[in-house]
């Protein structure tokens, strides 16, 4: 069963409380979304651990529930 985009971003921000997070629906099929992350968090990582955080919030549905996340991440300027 595909996600909503209100569910992943309910589970991102329950994983990076000070997240501001913008999701699109890249296809219109809940299969296939584009995620932009901004966090505090994020500040002196590097892409791929910013990237990790993410995918660890999402608790396992990538790739299952969730077939692609075209991921943006990065700490507020």
């Amino acid at each position: 069963m595909p996600m909503n985009a209100g569910d992943i971003e309910e589970m991102i921000k329950a994983a990076i409380p000070d997240a501001q997070v913008t999701i699109r629906d890249l296809a219109g099929d809940g299969d296939h979304y584009a995620a932009e992350v901004v966090s505090e968090s994020f500040r002196g990582k590097t892409r791929v651990q910013q990237h990790q955080m993410v995918y660890q919030a999402l608790k396992g549905n990538m790739g299952e529930a969730l077939h692609a996340l075209a991921l943006q991440t990065s700490a507020p300027d």
